[in-house]
């Protein structure tokens, strides 16, 4: 980005996907810090992208989107006081790319924000720690927001979604019956919980808050989209609570997964085709509430949570 100097560079980082199936090895690989995988894991992921859009990439046009999303709502908000930048931690442009960029552009001051609403140390807290590394190598005072789990518009977005939800749910062919809002998120290893991790609070917090603001009494958390590693994750994954589901005789689930903001391979495979198909053959109507993308609420929400960590600098 040019005519960047003088300017509070933002860098939006997010987990990045590839830009196309001949990409997936690397970017696979990328993610098991350099081992290539079997091929039968490369296979079965190629599968997955080719199941849910014939091999597209979403998440590639959606990230793109929501970073030129941020950078219109800023210069709405604040003309020529900001300039973003993109940042991903498995594809390029890399986390350190994106620094580097701003260097380039003459950028001294700079904050970062993750498109993830809530912290993990092995989630968030390893965006931060890359882009803190590359910026003190680079000169630049970065600050960063570490989580927006609360912001009253990203509730009121989410409200609005889960409401949309029921009310297709209401119209369809399991209408008369109650629903259960399944809230969900990535699933981690457990020991975050030996770590006293937030991760795990901050999810509850928000599903209590869009529940609440929503007026749905009847809802629980379950976890997706778990790694394949030996240690344990947290649990119970969506699959299994729609077994347990099924045992109540629920026949009708609204899918929230309020700790993914884009339509991605963990919503678009995971929910809108396992989790879908697992529902299905127990009987139960599942659907799922649209993701934020560019929603307008949401562009506000990373608006103000980068305005507001910078303020406490202001008033020094």
């Amino acid at each position: 980005m040019s005519n960047s100097k003088g300017k509070i560079g933002v860098l939006v980082m997010s987990y990045g996907t590839p830009e196309s199936m001949d990409d997936v090895e690397a970017y696979y690989t990328h993610i098991r810090r350099g081992n290539p995988p079997a091929p039968e894991q490369l296979q079965e992921l190629k599968d997955r992208y080719v199941a849910i859009v014939g091999g597209v990439f979403p998440l590639r046009e959606n990230t793109n989107g929501q970073v030129a999303g941020l950078q219109d709502k800023l210069e709405t908000l604040y003309p020529g006081s900001y300039a973003c930048y993109q940042g991903l931690k498995h594809a390029r442009p890399y986390i350190e790319d994106g620094v580097e960029a701003m260097a380039r552009d003459g950028i001294t001051k700079a904050v970062g924000i993750v498109l993830a609403p809530h912290y993990s140390v092995m989630s968030v807290g390893t965006y931060i720690k890359r882009a803190k590394e590359k910026a003190a190598e680079l000169g630049i005072d970065m600050d960063f927001v570490e989580n927006y789990h609360l912001h009253p518009k990203l509730v009121e977005a989410l409200r609005q979604r889960v409401e949309d939800g029921l009310s297709v749910l209401a119209r369809g062919e399991a209408g008369s019956e109650p629903v259960k809002v399944l809230f969900s998120a990535h699933s981690l290893p457990e020991r975050i919980r030996e770590m006293g991790d937030p991760y795990e609070k901050q999810l509850l917090e928000t599903s209590d808050a869009v529940a609440k603001a929503a007026n749905v009494t009847d809802w629980q958390f379950t976890w997706q989209s778990a790694g394949r590693t030996r240690e344990p994750w947290l649990g119970p994954d969506i699959l299994e609570t729609l077994a347990e589901l099924q045992s109540q005789g629920v026949k009708a689930v609204l899918a929230a997964p309020i700790g993914f903001v884009s339509d991605h391979l963990e919503v678009l495979y995971d929910l809108d085709i396992e989790a879908k198909a697992e529902a299905a053959k127990r009987g139960i109507h599942l659907e799922r509430i649209a993701m934020l993308n560019r929603d307008p609420l949401y562009m506000e929400t990373l608006a103000e949570s980068i305005v507001d960590v910078l303020a406490p600098k202001r008033e020094e």
